[in-house]
């Protein structure tokens, strides 16, 4: 009390402007460090935010894995049997692979003996092709040869032809010439009694040829020539084997076969085919 006393206000003014001045800087240090525990705060409160968010996508992460694990494992076992069941077959198809291995072994070498005789052909039909070329370049350049030799040939044949025919035509009118004759002999001989045509066949040939009639010769003659014409145009006519039977048919010596004349390139023939 006696201090209380003896302090004066500018003391007491004094010491409570200390104390003031004291709790100002108490409370300031207060508020500094409820602002450090504030931001320590809310610096916690965000860091928590990001691990809850980061849990969560640990979480969704591992859900995801936890499928993929089990989607692996399902593939795992079905390659498993898979694998399981190619190997069964491969043992079942063993066998069969063996002879498909001897099957292709024997294919192959046909297949090489093949293309071997393919080969062969190919180059054989080059060779052919050349040798036509070189043949048909050269029937190319002889070619009006082969045609003149041609017409030679057709000539030469049509003139045997000619004259085979006309050959034919002259014996066919000697037949009938004496034909005639020979009708006439009778003739008359059957008009000769016994004793006649006992004389005249004791006579040579050539007197009974001159006791004939002029007349009568000529008439035979013309006769005989008529007959031949007759022959001729109905031998165009009719075929040949419509001959009078009476007629015996003289033995002809066989003409030389006509052979067919050569093809040429004109007559849309390959002159080369027969070879």
């Amino acid at each position: 009390m006696a201090d209380e006393g003896t302090i004066t206000p500018e003391i007491r003014i004094s010491e409570l402007e200390e104390a003031l001045a004291t709790e100002t800087e108490r409370l300031q240090k207060l508020f500094a460090a409820y602002e450090g525990q504030e931001k320590d705060l809310l610096d916690a409160r965000a860091e928590i935010e990001v691990l809850e968010k980061e849990i969560i996508e640990r979480e969704i992460e591992k859900e995801a894995q936890e499928s993929l694990i089990a989607e692996k494992d399902f593939r795992i076992r079905d390659l498993e049997m898979k694998a399981t069941k190619a190997d069964k077959r491969v043992e079942h198809l063993e066998p069969e692979l063996e002879k498909m291995e001897e099957k292709y072994s024997r294919e192959k070498d046909r297949l090489g003996k093949i293309f071997n005789i393919a080969t062969e052909l190919d180059d054989d039909l080059k060779l052919a092709v050349t040798e036509m070329k070189a043949r048909d370049d050269w029937y190319v350049a002889h070619m009006t040869l082969f045609e003149d030799l041609n017409k030679a040939i057709k000539e030469r044949y049509e003139m045997i032809e000619r004259a085979v025919e006309s050959e034919r035509k002259s014996q066919h009118m000697a037949r009938a010439f004496e034909e005639r004759v020979d009708e006439m002999v009778e003739a008359r001989a059957a008009e000769m009694t016994v004793e006649e045509a006992e004389q005249i066949t004791s006579k040579p040939t050539d007197s009974e040829e001159k006791n004939y009639d002029d007349e009568q010769v000529e008439e035979a003659i013309e006769t005989a020539a008529e007959e031949a014409q007759a022959d001729e145009e109905s031998s165009e006519e009719a075929p040949a084997e419509e001959a009078p039977a009476d007629e015996t048919p003289v033995e002809e010596a066989p003409a030389e076969e006509t052979p067919a004349p050569a093809p040429t390139w004109g007559d849309d023939e390959d002159p080369w085919a027969d070879n």
